[in-house]
């Protein structure tokens, strides 16, 4: 019979991970040191880098997690089986409540590690860029189930409608930071929603 090789972890490396990727939101990637993680995570230096390797390493697991909550977020609000206008919305209505206010001024920490290393780090480059793709491909095929319903205005194409969308999110992860009031906002969205929507 063979034994197990050294010690069992004895933490929960999600919440780990989930811990770190705060002290990421805050900070930033350059703006984090290891002390910072070391306190967060309240790991020993040993014990972190032997669960993630460095702090490249666990900032990436930290991205990957922020990036499958979202999508899972996402997922939910365009479930096919409930109505693809309906779902549009309550997708725009999220990002209005997740940008403004004191929810604004925490940002976004998939739009700040863009700003800060896409254009610098492969890795977190690709990471950004599959997500914005995804989210994208969500996003249109919301609006080609609207438009196979007939809810859509005469002209609007799913694809470059998507990317438009997309885009006003985004934008409003970063115009957040400012912490806007929500009405206007909420009336910006909808706006833009309204050329798209008969």
């Amino acid at each position: 019979m063979q034994l197990p090789r050294g010690r069992p972890r004895a933490f929960d490396v999600e919440a780990a991970v989930e811990r770190a990727m705060d002290v990421f939101w805050s900070r930033g990637y350059h703006g984090t040191a290891l002390p910072d993680l070391l306190r967060a995570t309240k790991l020993s230096r040993g014990s972190l880098y032997a669960a993630f390797g460095d702090k490249h390493s666990l900032f990436l697991r930290a991205l990957d997690r922020y990036i499958a909550d979202a999508l899972a977020r996402i997922d939910f609000e365009f479930d096919p089986r409930k109505d693809p206008v309906d779902g549009l919305r309550t997708h725009l209505a999220g990002y209005v409540e997740r940008t403004s206010g004191a929810n604004g001024r925490r940002g976004c920490l998939l739009v700040a590690t863009a700003m800060e290393l896409a254009g610098k780090d492969a890795e977190v480059c690709r990471r950004v860029a599959s997500f914005f793709k995804a989210m994208e491909g969500r996003v249109a095929d919301a609006l080609s189930r609207a438009k196979a319903a007939g809810k859509l205005a005469d002209g609007v194409e799913p694809a470059s409608a998507a990317r438009i969308l997309v885009c006003f999110v985004e934008g409003l992860r970063v115009t957040g930071k400012t912490a806007p009031a929500r009405a206007a906002s909420q009336a910006t969205a909808d706006a833009l929603l309204d050329c798209f929507i008969r």
